[in-house]
């Protein structure tokens, strides 16, 4: 941890080490655990009070990154120390010793209260880039759908033609990626053209996609849901036909216990909207279905 080492901070080290110490062998001792140099030490008179020492000792500390982590070690050993051996058996150990605590406890104090306070600004800097790194995904994320719908408003120029269908093929799977569904791209089974698959939820879907300017009618359902109902038990279908169906084709996909969701342009640019997410959104669909027998859901009705 980055240590603030304010002119208040060094004067609390030089007090502590100043009064936890009495005799001259001790201090050096202490400096030298401190990293101080045997040069530095040996600078010491047999005239030059304790306290001179310090004041060119503390005074060199200062002026260097070496020092400074000195100063660093001395300030976390004066802090650990839970007794003053070298103040014991003196006349005064008793006023030494109380010195001592009192200086020590003022050093302790101010630099947990110093910890603290870097760790707040440490913790909000931290919830600052956070919150950057979400606003810029965000943003990342409107720019992605906003290219999706303006691909898929070019899309719907050419609807109805082939090479517009398969384009769309892709577009879809695009969009499944970008909201981190699990998909299969289109594929051939027994000789049936299957439009891919998602799973959501643990339940995988078969997809059927139509870009036509016609209604999904009664035959588009009968094929897909005989497509369906071939696969495992826990399969389900998405029919997604850009321009609706009719009601026949609505009435004839729900049931008791239907397999089939259907899905028009209105649920593709709700999801584009971001106002919920494309996992979100067949979750809904399903759960309608499973309470009413009823495979398609407008999404103006999603909040009912």
């Amino acid at each position: 941890m980055k240590t603030r080492f304010t002119p208040y901070y060094i004067e609390l080290i030089y007090d502590a080490a100043l009064k936890s110490f009495w005799r001259k062998t001790a201090l050096k001792k202490f400096v030298r655990s401190c990293s101080i140099s045997e040069n530095f030490i040996s600078t010491w008179g047999e005239d030059e009070r304790k306290r001179d020492f310090l004041d060119r000792l503390f005074e060199k500390l200062k002026t260097n990154d070496k020092g400074r982590k000195a100063l660093e070690r001395m300030a976390e050993f004066l802090i650990d120390q839970q007794s003053f051996p070298d103040l014991e058996n003196w006349e005064d150990s008793n006023k030494k010793i109380k010195e001592a605590h009192d200086a020590v406890s003022k050093l302790r104090i101010y630099h947990k209260n110093q910890n603290e306070e870097i760790m707040s600004e440490k913790e909000k800097e931290k919830s600052k880039k956070q919150f950057l790194k979400k606003q810029n995904k965000v943003l990342k994320s409107q720019q992605n759908l906003q290219k999706l719908s303006e691909a898929l408003n070019s899309l719907s120029q050419r609807i109805g033609t082939q090479k517009a269908g398969y384009d769309f093929q892709d577009w879809f799977y695009n969009l499944m990626d970008f909201y981190e569904v699990v998909n299969r791209k289109p594929y051939v089974h027994q000789g049936r053209q299957i439009d891919g698959s998602i799973t959501i939820s643990g339940t995988t879907y078969l997809v059927e996609l139509k870009f036509t300017t016609e209604q999904a009618g009664s035959p588009d359902i009968d094929t897909f849901y005989k497509k369906v109902t071939t696969k495992a038990d826990n399969t389900m279908g998405v029919m997604l036909s850009m321009s609706g169906y009719s009601s026949v084709a609505i009435q004839e996909a729900s049931g008791a216990k239907t397999p089939l969701l259907l899905l028009d342009h209105s649920h593709l640019y709700f999801a584009l909207s971001g106002t919920m997410g494309f996992s979100d959104l067949i979750n809904r669909v399903r759960r309608h279905a499973s309470q009413t027998g009823e495979a398609y859901l407008q999404t103006m009705k999603f909040t009912n």
